[in-house]
């Protein structure tokens, strides 16, 4: 028998058993996720990067599929629409007698149809078909804190003075000085009678979760701390890209804080640094009362509580004109009543600006409509201006960032890099008239996947006076200058390239 017969019999023998069981497994894993994203339209980069890196990786890639997928988003954002639907029936009903929300709809604002700017008027219309449960209310106050470590304090402040209840939702609660002393206050005003709800995302919190911080403080009397979570293996829930980042603390329902500061350490001065920069902003008026219907319809998500305890007229006191700022609130989230509500708003408001757009924001990677909307503005004269920080608690989402500069200093969109310390602060001002506020970052993540909170203020009085903040951060910051930035080195653009590929599903 000749050498090449011999091979070819081996060859022969072996290929058919190199054909394992988990070969024929992987195999039909893949398929089963290619039909998956086949069952209806979804974006092709997403779908694809999906198909890539569930066959590139046996084990890794389908279990990241359905832990991280989004393919079982619409299910879970569908529990979280018939539970925010049932809350709102519940609420109406409840609203015929007790009627614990009617004073506030009450204080809508004349503004809403008296507003003397082309602009702010459509921008309010588009916000009626966006958050039509949520009106342009009149007689506010909202208060910018600039540091973040005086927005703590005026937080445990307000904590320490609460008489009746305290109603706190954040991302991150961390078991560290500041994180353990915001439990030591939490604990007290529970024992002094107050009625404490804590609501933390079971992610963003995951450390402290872990270390059993909030399961050593279960048997404080009127403490309830409940992990908002979408992952329960008992509940029939695996999806844990569905987060909440929303920040709200309200106080008796007549004051609240809602911005960009978590609970944890890092907003605390270090070896000599100053901490990381955020903005967060205190509230008065009726606005406060729709940051608790917020909150309490999420409470009643993760809990079932009975609605009729949540929506108790004690929760919604009638509230007193506190300013002169219309304002509106906006939640976004992966519901049907919810999703795109931020990414719409913000498109909306960028192609409504005739003079000037300020964006700041710690993660900048908008979607393709944000960056049309954002290169037409600079096109036709707009000064568009982007803050972001040089250096990114986040290091490959900043790669991915970078993928995206060209594209906008080419049309005229100026970028700057704020030097360190890392700025974590979230807002907008268009025409120095209108000011966008809250939880929301320019990135995938808030736009569609996490459930967020932000506030559009109609007054040119606050607009400064943000302005004025994201100016002074500016003056701190490096403007990207597109012929020095386009010779940065080819590995460089190369990586960014790479991690800008694979952002739609991180």
């Amino acid at each position: 028998m000749t050498h090449m017969a011999i091979f070819l019999s081996t060859l022969n023998v072996s290929l058919p058993e190199s054909i394992g069981i988990g070969t024929l497994l992987h195999f039909a894993l893949s398929i089963a996720i290619c039909l998956h994203l086949l069952r209806k339209p979804r974006d092709a980069r997403t779908s694809l990067l999906w198909i890539f890196f569930t066959t590139a990786l046996p084990v890794v890639g389908p279990l990241a599929y359905l832990l991280f997928g989004i393919n079982t988003i619409p299910s879970k954002g569908w529990q979280k629409q018939y539970s925010d639907s049932t809350f709102q029936k519940r609420q109406r009903q409840k609203a015929r007698n007790d009627r614990p929300l009617d004073s506030v709809r009450a204080q809508k604002s004349p503004l809403a149809s008296a507003l003397d700017n082309e602009t702010l008027i459509t921008l309010n219309r588009v916000l009626d078909q966006l958050s039509g449960n949520h009106l342009l209310l009149g007689g506010n106050e909202v208060q910018l804190t600039e540091t973040a470590e005086l927005a703590l304090e005026e937080m445990f402040l307000a904590i320490r003075s609460a008489r009746k209840h305290i109603h706190l939702s954040t991302y991150i609660f961390n078991d560290d000085r500041i994180g353990q002393r915001l439990m030591s206050l939490l604990a007290e005003r529970a024992r002094s009678g107050v009625q404490v709800r804590v609501l933390y995302d079971a992610f963003g919190s995951a450390g402290a979760n872990l270390r059993l911080f909030f399961w050593h403080h279960r048997h404080i009397p009127n403490l309830h701390i409940i992990g908002f979570s979408q992952a329960n293996m008992l509940k029939r829930k695996f999806q844990l890209n569905l987060r909440n980042h929303r920040k709200l603390l309200i106080i008796d329902g007549t004051l609240a804080f809602t911005g960009g500061v978590n609970f944890h350490d890092v907003y605390l001065p270090r070896d000599g640094q100053p901490g990381t920069i955020d903005y967060h902003f205190k509230l008065r008026g009726p606005i406060v009362l729709e940051l608790q219907y917020t909150f309490l319809r999420d409470w009643y998500y993760m809990t079932d509580d009975p609605t009729e305890k949540l929506l108790d007229k004690t929760f919604f006191p009638n509230p007193e004109h506190a300013g002169d700022l219309a304002v509106r609130l906006q939640n976004s989230g992966p519901t049907r009543d919810e999703t795109g509500a931020a990414l719409n708003t913000f498109f909306a408001a960028i192609n409504l600006a005739r003079k000037q757009i300020l964006i700041v924001t710690p993660y900048f990677v908008p979607p393709e409509a944000l960056i049309l909307a954002l290169r037409m503005a600079a096109f036709r004269g707009v000064d568009v201006k982007v803050l972001v920080p040089s250096v990114n608690n986040h290091p490959t989402l900043r790669f991915a960032s970078h993928a995206l500069y060209t594209s906008l200093l080419t049309a005229g969109v100026r970028i700057y890099e704020r030097q360190p310390p890392f700025i974590h602060a979230k807002a907008a001002i268009f025409d120095d008239a209108v000011s966008i506020i809250g939880s929301v970052n320019f990135d995938p993540r808030s736009l569609f996947l996490n459930y967020e909170t932000n506030l559009v203020v109609f007054n040119v009085e606050f607009a400064t006076r943000v302005k004025g903040a994201i100016l002074n951060d500016l003056s701190h910051a490096q403007e990207i200058i597109y012929a020095e930035w386009s010779r940065r080195p080819k590995l460089t653009q190369l990586a960014e390239n790479f991690f800008n590929l694979f952002h739609p599903i991180a």
